[in-house]
């Protein structure tokens, strides 16, 4: 275990190129990230393809080891590794923000190393038998964002490791410092050469989503982005993952009790200040318990201390950056001018350092309203009115996104028969975006494709052979 200084001063480069990465809750600096160039990219994909075929050769129980020992290593350094996200990032220490996310790193890295998965027999009948197996890729490239970006970047490699693959990453240009860290703690455990960060700018992903030696790129990111990398890997064939947009809608049925419901709104809308692509987005609420649910929502969302994120008291965090910060203004602002009802925020104190926008809830407000109809990706969350359950149906499959959705009634049978009518790759009941390493996690319609988690996770993670005979 390292001290913070001592983290931050092995991933800090004593040569080349950097750019200083600053506190979104301060704008003081945090660090120095490399700037790295295509070239090192090059370099990078040929370290990890001279590396890949003796960690595939070691079978599936030794890469599982290692990944376990991996795990180790991040608990060991886990309040090293949540101080410097919490930092660049952000997300406060507490509740489930830095500490949450460097745990899950481990979680998903002893998930991943712990699920089986063994040939599996389709055809036995004494004539023939035909078993699916599952061979390495080679090289995968990953590609991450910004608002989890150390949990994500797990999310990609563990699963890439346990099947053979070597991984480069290429971090958003936001967050560096947070990857960079991780993968120096990672590498503890793990072949030199196997594992390696690329910080580097668009010219450096573009390249990464069509070079030849990479067989797969995993991608999470905005619709735009993951429509140019589909074009990028065309001329390569590359299989592709991609967790992209999505503007999940949450229906609360008429049977609901607006209070005891309202804690697990506020947190599925506004966990890490409600920048997370499975955040409920927009929340339709029926007629007969409209008021009762904007009311208990706001005794919620009202209570939830807000500021630096290095304050043991504070839950939620500035957003990221300025860009998505006059995303959710502007957004805001519609709202306001078309005269909807704001509840709560809407007023951001423009004389604090930072990039704080409140927690701001929006009542009265037309589904068509680009608070409604545009993913906010902040702490803003619309809340619609409807009559029937057919038009609250109706209304959360009306946009080309679907990545989440949830349903909330105390009737188990009656949430699953709404739940099946939405266009969503997850319909949570009773909770929003409770992602779990085991389950199999993906969107639809223009929110991507292709699964993440569990058994599925570690198949997309590898090239399926037929053995007949």
């Amino acid at each position: 275990m390292e001290t913070y200084d001592a983290l931050l001063a092995s991933i800090t480069p004593d040569t080349g190129e950097t750019r200083t990465i600053l506190d979104p809750a301060t704008g003081e600096p945090v660090g120095e990230a490399p700037v790295h160039s295509v070239q090192d990219l090059e370099a990078a994909i040929a370290a990890a393809a001279a590396a890949q075929p003796a960690w595939a050769a070691l079978g599936h129980d030794a890469r599982s080891a290692a990944l376990l020992k991996a795990a180790d290593a991040v608990e060991r350094s886990a309040e090293e590794l949540a101080r410097l996200l919490s930092r660049e990032q952000g997300k406060p220490l507490n509740g489930p923000n830095a500490r949450f996310e460097v745990g899950a790193c481990a979680a998903w890295l002893r998930v991943a190393a712990g699920t089986p998965l063994d040939p599996e027999t389709v055809v036995d009948d004494g004539e023939t038998r035909a078993e699916l197996h599952y061979r390495p890729i080679g090289v995968v490239g990953a590609i991450g964002p910004w608002n989890w970006p150390m949990m994500i970047t797990v999310w990609q490699i563990a699963p890439a490791l346990r099947m053979g693959n070597a991984v480069v990453v290429k971090p958003s240009e936001y967050t560096p410092l947070s990857v960079l860290a991780l993968a120096k703690v990672l590498n503890e455990e793990l072949p030199e050469g196997l594992l390696t960060v690329v910080s580097g700018g668009r010219d450096v992903g573009a390249r990464l989503a069509e070079h030849p030696a990479i067989g797969k790129v995993m991608f999470t990111g905005s619709t735009a982005t993951g429509r140019a990398i589909i074009k990028s890997s065309a001329d390569t064939v590359k299989r592709l993952t991609l967790e992209l947009g999505g503007n999940d809608a949450g229906i609360v049925l008429p049977d609901a009790d607006p209070k005891a419901i309202a804690e697990g709104l506020f947190w599925g809308a506004f966990i890490n200040t409600g920048q997370t692509c499975a955040a409920l987005k927009r929340l339709y609420v029926h007629d007969s318990l409209y008021e009762a649910v904007c009311e208990e929502l706001t005794k919620v969302a009202a209570a939830m201390p807000m500021g630096n994120g290095l304050d043991e008291n504070n839950v939620l965090g500035p957003l990221q950056n300025r860009q998505q910060y006059d995303i959710v203004a502007r957004l805001v602002e519609a709202a306001r001018d078309s005269g909807a009802r704001i509840l709560l925020g809407g007023n951001p104190d423009t004389d604090q350092p930072g990039h704080f926008y409140p927690a701001t809830l929006v009542a009265d407000i037309d589904n068509g309203n680009p608070l409604v109809a545009e993913e906010q990706f902040g702490p803003a969350l619309p809340i619609i009115r409807y009559g029937t359950v057919d038009e609250a149906v109706t209304m959360a499959n009306a946009l080309d996104v679907g990545l989440g959705a949830s349903v909330w009634s105390p009737d188990p049978a009656r949430a699953r028969e709404v739940a099946v009518r939405l266009e969503a790759g997850t319909v949570w009941i009773n909770k929003h975006g409770a992602v779990d390493p085991r389950i199999p996690f993906g969107g639809a319609k223009q929110s991507g494709y292709g699964l993440e988690f569990g058994v599925e996770g570690l198949k997309a993670l590898g090239v399926p052979q037929v053995i007949n005979g």
